[in-house]
């Protein structure tokens, strides 16, 4: 067999799972930081009531819909706003936990990805959250929203001065909305069925629970959709690898290799037709 027809080496079908107890410690110290990481911004009151004047004072500067022509909508009817009260408080961190679990099992090296970028993005929101506390839309009087979680229930927050849980004054970014974007975008990139241009539709749901509850700005959602893109544009996902070997007349999706048996019978065939 000569450098025309010798298969190259044999390439990984995929990419090594990363080991799971490492990686629980991970997720479980993101998830830590994130929680700690909010506490220190809290106490600022009078800071986060000024920036909430001042945020909502620019969307309509910058002629944005107002919230409530999307919380008119949601109160309708007692059920649709308990419902959008529950998903704001319920689908946050499940969905993106398991979009993390299905990466993991399924697509690796989109999991090592995928986590990567939810961590950098949370990084970036906490250093706004300190940078910048932000009264919510619900606490804010010149709004006119109603603070539909209490009012209609369920709620996660309790009252600002006596809730040690959650900082209240971390609006913007809103991860809320960034991490659903980012399991949109996410399964999307890793799955190949034509059905995955649905998910698109867990961020815009997102959006417009956060919205229509009066827990978020619009900006919160640019603000989180913007610093997901900068993170995208430096941690790159994982592309399908067009495989080729010396010598090899055909390419591999995906990176998975051709046996070098079927190789070498595709080559000889090819050079007895010279």
């Amino acid at each position: 067999m000569n450098a025309r027809t010798e298969p190259g080496k044999a390439e990984p079908v995929s990419p090594a799972r990363p080991p799971i107890a490492r990686e629980l410690l991970l997720v479980a110290g993101l998830f830590l930081v994130y929680k700690f990481g909010r506490q220190l911004a809290t106490g600022h009151t009078a800071e986060a009531f000024r920036n909430a004047h001042d945020v909502w004072h620019a969307e309509r500067w910058l002629r944005l819909p107002g919230e409530s022509a999307v919380q008119s909508l949601l109160l309708h009817g007692d059920t649709l706003t308990e419902a959008a009260n529950t998903y704001y408080a319920a689908v946050h961190f499940p969905a993106t936990l398991a979009f993390l679990v299905w990466l993991y099992l399924r697509r690796p090296a989109h999991y090592v990805w995928a986590r990567r970028v939810l961590a950098a993005l949370t990084a970036a929101a906490l250093v706004l959250h300190l940078a910048f506390p932000l009264a919510p839309p619900r606490m804010l009087a010149a709004t006119g929203l109603v603070d539909t979680a209490r009012v209609y229930g369920p709620s996660v927050y309790g009252p600002p001065h006596s809730d040690h849980l959650s900082n209240q004054f971390a609006a913007m970014p809103s991860l809320h909305f960034g991490w659903a974007l980012m399991v949109a975008i996410g399964l999307i990139v890793a799955t190949r069925s034509r059905w995955r241009w649905l998910w698109p539709l867990h961020p815009l749901l997102t959006l417009l629970v956060i919205v229509g509850t009066a827990n978020h700005y619009w900006l919160d959602a640019l603000v989180a959709g913007a610093l997901l893109g900068i993170v995208l544009a430096v941690v790159r996902a994982p592309r399908r690898r067009a495989v080729t070997s010396a010598g090899r007349g055909r390419v591999v999706a995906r990176g998975v290799p051709v046996p070098a048996a079927a190789d070498e019978r595709v080559f000889t065939r090819a050079g007895a037709g010279r």
